[in-house]
């Protein structure tokens, strides 16, 4: 079985041990210095009276002796011995009242110092990880597509301050990689831009011509839809690029109003929003809006419906489309990737659905799609306790 502690709980359990195991040879080795320094203590003389001379003062150490005008000397022998016995067995049970009674006060001690013990090893094993929260924190942080986050740890340079220092590291390459890409999508894309816009005049140019033929009409006519549908396709490479990275600037946005504008020019009547404060790019959210009901009325059935409803932290597209199995649902989200019926849309680019995925994480938002029991698809996008912008707004750069 896993050991399913966690670090600080181990590292209390090994100091809290560790400081148990030392007090407990502390204490062993108190009781056996003072067990030995009482068992070499002498009888003293004064304690049993013994006589200078006589045989009997053979059975006793030597320095025990008295004077011999004492009055002690006066004892007779069987007295002598009584009490030397007598003294030697209170020696006895002072010794081992002591020594048990160390024991037992000595065990007490150990068990409440070893409680403190394992207390001040919890709170010393959280200090000691406390950088290591903050480097997860961060990783956190830069998991909801934010690498402009840093540790930026101080204090000595030990063996945490390095681990700090190598993820900022790893941080600012991987930043300066991805902000190279976004340059090259941005750039790409409005380089590619000025072609596509000259071709379209040139064609509309051709076309403005007075009695061009069939054949030219109706190759113009052909050419201007390809190009009006690269023209797109380029902006939603753009829009995907710009919306895979947290928005520089947020402001106040209240979810509903756009959703309202949205729904009113692509005539959805079955609307219902609540106010959906929160802080945002507007142009994001309404191009996240535009592709959700747009693929939801550009795939519904004839006379079907579509359903749109807004509320603090959440907003809902349904339709009335085909049926969609539920494990072709993620292909949807990802670039340039259609369904079956979709593949050859002349009006469509494949980026809807990844574009409205991306803007949603840009603001710390999550997509999720359903397919519906009859057909069609619920699309939801969700946004954390109504995305309280200023807690996105400290993952921005």
């Amino acid at each position: 079985m896993r050991n399913r502690w966690t670090v600080r709980l181990r590292l209390t359990a090994l100091y809290g041990g560790l400081f148990l195991l030392a007090g407990a040879a502390l204490l062993t080795i108190t009781y056996l210095l003072l067990g030995q320094a009482l068992a070499r203590q002498p009888i003293s003389a004064a304690t049993i009276s013994v006589p200078a001379t006589g045989t009997e003062a053979s059975s006793v150490p030597a320095r025990a002796a008295v004077p011999a005008d004492d009055k002690t000397a006066l004892l007779t022998q069987g007295e002598l011995v009584s009490r030397y016995d007598l003294a030697v067995r209170l020696q006895q049970d002072f010794r081992s009242a002591t020594m048990m009674s160390l024991l037992q006060q000595g065990v007490l001690a150990l068990g409440g110092v070893g409680v403190a013990g394992v207390l001040a090893a919890w709170f010393a094993a959280g200090r000691t990880l406390r950088p290591l929260n903050e480097i997860t924190a961060t990783a956190r942080r830069v998991a909801d597509r934010n690498l402009h986050q840093r540790i930026g740890m101080t204090g000595p340079k030990d063996e945490l301050r390095r681990l700090a220092d190598t993820f900022d590291d790893m941080l600012a390459r991987l930043d300066a990689a991805f902000e190279t890409q976004r340059r090259f999508a941005a750039n790409a894309s409005h380089e590619l831009r000025t072609p596509l816009a000259i071709n379209r005049t040139l064609i509309e140019v051709a076309l403005s011509h007075p009695d061009p033929s069939a054949d030219v009409r109706r190759l113009g006519e052909t050419l201007l839809v390809i190009n009006a549908r690269h023209e797109r396709l380029i902006d939603g490479l753009l829009l995907l690029a710009r919306g895979d990275h947290s928005p520089a600037e947020l402001v106040p946005v209240d979810l509903a109003d756009v959703v309202a504008h949205v729904a009113s020019i692509h005539e959805v009547t079955d609307v219902t929003t609540e106010p959906a404060p929160m802080r945002g790019d507007p142009i994001l959210l309404e191009r996240m809006v535009q592709n959700l009901v747009e693929n939801a009325v550009a795939y519904n059935q004839p006379g079907g419906t579509v359903t749109v409803t807004c509320g603090p932290g959440r907003m809902t597209v349904t339709n009335t489309g085909p049926v969609i199995a539920a494990y072709e649902i993620p292909r949807l989200f990802e670039p340039f990737q259609r369904l079956t019926d979709r593949v050859g849309s002349a009006t469509g680019t494949g980026l809807g659905l990844s574009i409205v995925r991306s803007v949603a994480r840009a603001h710390g938002g999550a997509v999720t799609a359903e397919p519906g029991p009859e057909g069609g698809l619920t699309v939801t996008v969700d946004f954390p306790d109504g995305n309280p912008i200023g807690e996105v707004g400290r993952r921005t750069r």
